[in-house]
């Protein structure tokens, strides 16, 4: 047993102590905290603590502190936005990319539209829930309160499918996102059902009143096609497709950029997914929209179609990690938007530092990666504004991001055939 003095909340929301000249990593513990802790290695489990922090409130869970969902949940909520905000300054820093960062937005709203619960199976039995901290083990729990009431039925399904399952003996992860028919849900790791278990699975669809139940993204059952609301548009996503993780999340992302984008009368949004962006901006601009999922493509362009006012010129299927748009496809467009996944768009960067692009919209999930990447615009003649940090990820080290690039000299514009 170890006491130690935590200094600070680290970048994945553990508490950072030290023990002789070796940084330990304590979960739920918080700055200026004195615990009692067993150390095994950098990491430590917390005991006791033996002074609190004043800034350590009750949480609102009953599974904090062993479910690893949460990071942070006793961090008072003023602390607690200041320690994100300052997750998105250090990784600047550290990258040496010089920003004014915003103040964090809360962007919760009613709770997260999507969640992927854990299932393992032993003697017949499946426990399902959510994994402890640094640990493969399942916390089984009865509810979380992060999630739209809407999600609430999620956990019974996910219990009824793990059962339906259990013969397998493999782990699953049970992905359940909140639509406007109701739930869809992606079953991962069972790998293909024998013709028994593909109707065990199609009874639990229909007790469980699900609008679809795919399973590695192949439908198992389709009682309701599922859609979600972009804007003013309506898109029916394919199974397991990406969303933002709240509604509230999204809306606050997307003014956001739109309010970056401006006048812009052409635009390209890369790394597109179902279209949070393209079909909100193609209401004011010409967009070409572009993502390496096919699937995604398809049902932005079918949204956009059946919706009344839509300018959007192009919906491309494209890998942007292998073949960025470059300088001279770029240069068509008076700004970019691009969200990459967590990895960044590092490729897509360099392209656009060739081209004559006056504005660029970035959006991140990552700060590490989209310091990386601010880092070589700004080496390639782009001036760096207000980053703004969003949250969406109540409790978590997760945080989104906003900023925008421009030119620091305007180039000379040639006319282009998206002009004509």
């Amino acid at each position: 047993m170890e006491k130690l003095v935590v200094e600070r909340i680290g970048h994945r929301g553990e508490g950072v102590a030290r023990l002789g000249e070796r940084l330990i990593f304590v979960p739920y513990a918080l700055a200026g905290e004195s615990v009692a802790a067993e150390v095994q290695g950098d990491h430590a489990r917390m005991i006791e603590i033996l002074e609190p922090s004043k800034d350590r409130i009750a949480p609102i869970c009953g599974h904090y502190g062993v479910c690893g969902g949460c990071a942070v949940q006793a961090l008072a909520p003023d602390a607690y936005g200041q320690w994100k905000r300052g997750l998105v300054v250090a990784a600047l820093r550290n990258a040496g990319v010089a920003a004014e960062v915003a103040p964090l937005i809360d962007a919760h709203g009613a709770g997260r539209r999507r969640v992927t619960f854990h299932a393992r199976a032993a003697a017949g039995r499946a426990r399902v829930g959510f994994m402890q901290a640094r640990s493969h083990e399942i916390v089984e729990i009865d509810g979380c309160p992060l999630l739209e009431p809407g999600l609430a039925p999620a956990l019974p399904a996910a219990r009824a499918l793990a059962k339906a399952l259990a013969g397998k003996g493999k782990p699953l992860d049970i992905a359940a996102t909140l639509t406007l028919e109701g739930l869809d849900i992606d079953l991962r790791g069972p790998g293909a059902l024998s013709e028994d278990e593909a109707k065990a699975v199609i009874a639990v669809a229909e007790r469980h009143d699900l609008a679809r139940l795919s399973n590695h993204g192949r439908v198992v059952a389709l009682r309701r096609r599922p859609r979600v609301a972009v804007g003013e548009a309506v898109v029916a996503p394919p199974p397991g497709s990406f969303l933002q993780a709240t509604t509230a999340g999204e809306e606050e992302i997307a003014r956001h950029v739109s309010a970056a984008v401006g006048g812009a009368k052409r635009v390209a949004d890369l790394f597109c997914g179902l279209g949070a962006f393209a079909l909100r901006l193609s209401a004011h601009a010409r967009v070409c929209a572009y993502d390496n999922d096919a699937e995604a493509i398809t049902a932005l362009t079918e949204a956009a179609r059946a919706t009344v006012g839509m300018r959007l010129a192009i919906a491309e299927a494209r890998d942007l990690f292998r073949k960025p748009l470059d300088a001279k496809e770029l240069s068509e467009f008076d700004a970019v938007v691009f969200d990459p996944p967590r990895a960044g768009a590092a490729a897509q960067a360099e392209q656009l530092v060739k081209s004559s692009v006056d504005k660029i919209v970035a959006v991140s999930c990552d700060a590490h990666s989209f310091a990386r990447d601010a880092g070589i615009l700004v080496a390639g003649g782009y001036a760096l504004g207000e980053v703004t940090p969003i949250d969406q990820f109540r409790f978590s080290p997760h945080v989104e991001l906003v900023a925008t690039f421009s030119r620091m000299t305007r180039p000379i514009r040639k006319r282009s055939l998206l002009s004509r």
